[in-house]
């Protein structure tokens, strides 16, 4: 189970963007596409028979997953992220903190 998922909202901790939050759009193993965190120009060709246009488009490349931490909104900022095995075996991520659960 990773400790953070697509959906969650996480915080900058290092990098160009730092400080910066944004959601989870792709997990990529150790890697994360976060939106509008990260966003790079990419010159393309155009596809006629994928009807694209060519030049310059900006979107999000990967960033490492050490680089981010997980948002807690009750405190307003980032925070790690332990596990609690409950009695039935289910695994429930919760913020190490405060102790409580990841709404996710």
């Amino acid at each position: 189970m990773n400790r953070i998922r697509k959906g969650d909202q996480v915080i900058v901790t290092t990098g160009k963007d730092k400080g910066k939050k944004g959601e989870v759009v792709r997990v990529l193993g150790e890697k994360l596409v976060v939106s509008n965190i990260n966003v790079v120009k990419r010159h393309t060709k155009p596809n006629p028979q994928a009807g694209q246009p060519g030049g310059v488009v900006e979107r999000e490349a990967p960033i490492h997953i050490s680089n981010v931490m997980l948002f807690n909104p009750a405190t307003g900022k980032g925070e790690r992220v332990a596990f609690k095995v409950l009695e039935d075996g289910r695994k429930l991520r919760v913020f190490r903190s405060s102790g409580e659960a990841v709404d996710a």
